[in-house]
């Protein structure tokens, strides 16, 4: 039996869909974040570095979204969900698997970070604070994510889903930052294709029942 150890609001969503795609039996453990917004201590009898998401299946314990997904994929896919080795659509497959995490995240995370910044700290130094997040976000954060975002819509252009024609694990990867984004600038009337994908994949029924059993993945919104 499959156990996701799962840490609310976080990344192991994507892992319960992927399961519920691939109509497999999981057990869950949840795990609350604590006040700091970190992960428990008892993740760390998991996996050493105390974070989510980590599986375990029998014997084996592996961590990270990417090397989850290619695992549930490889291992009880039956050929589903991953583009066939050497074609086109498998090398796109591969690139979005490691860029959402890769490219991404890091640049939304560290908006985040800056932009919270300013109620973080006294004060008094919040002037300075507010003058440094926004310093960061027009020379430095603003221009890329803008940039990575019109390259993601360039990228559905004439496709449904990011691999080519057919959904794959590459768009769960994929939805976490894409939903992250969308619901903390949105997408209307500016990125019409990033915005018609987040409601395609809203409406898989896999997804809204991974959405019942792990709850909503609210921290990046």
């Amino acid at each position: 039996m499959i156990t996701v150890h799962h840490l609310d609001s976080s990344r192991s969503q994507r892992i319960l869909w992927m399961l519920e795609e691939l109509g497999l039996d999981y057990d869950i453990k949840p795990y609350k974040r604590l006040p700091t917004m970190q992960a428990p201590e008892a993740l760390r009898a998991v996996h050493p570095l105390g974070k989510s998401p980590v599986i375990t299946d029998g014997d084996k314990t592996i961590a990270e979204s990417g090397a989850i997904l290619e695992y549930l994929v490889e291992a009880y896919g039956k050929g589903r969900f991953a583009p066939a080795p050497g074609t086109p659509e498998r090398l796109r497959y591969t690139y979005f698997m490691h860029y959402a995490e890769g490219s991404l995240m890091p640049l939304l995370f560290m908006k985040l970070v800056f932009s919270s910044l300013p109620q973080r700290v006294p004060w008094a130094m919040r002037p300075v604070a507010r003058m440094i997040s926004n310093g960061a976000d027009k020379a430095l954060l603003g221009p890329q994510i803008t940039n990575h975002f019109a390259f993601l819509e360039s990228e559905l252009v004439g496709r449904d889903w990011f691999a080519g024609a057919d959904f794959t694990a590459a768009d769960v990867q994929m939805s976490f930052p894409i939903e992250a984004a969308a619901a903390r600038v949105g997408f209307e009337g500016r990125l019409p294709r990033l915005k018609t994908f987040v409601e395609r994949v809203q409406a898989r029924p896999a997804y809204k029942r991974a959405l019942e059993k792990g709850g909503p993945h609210t921290l990046l919104k």
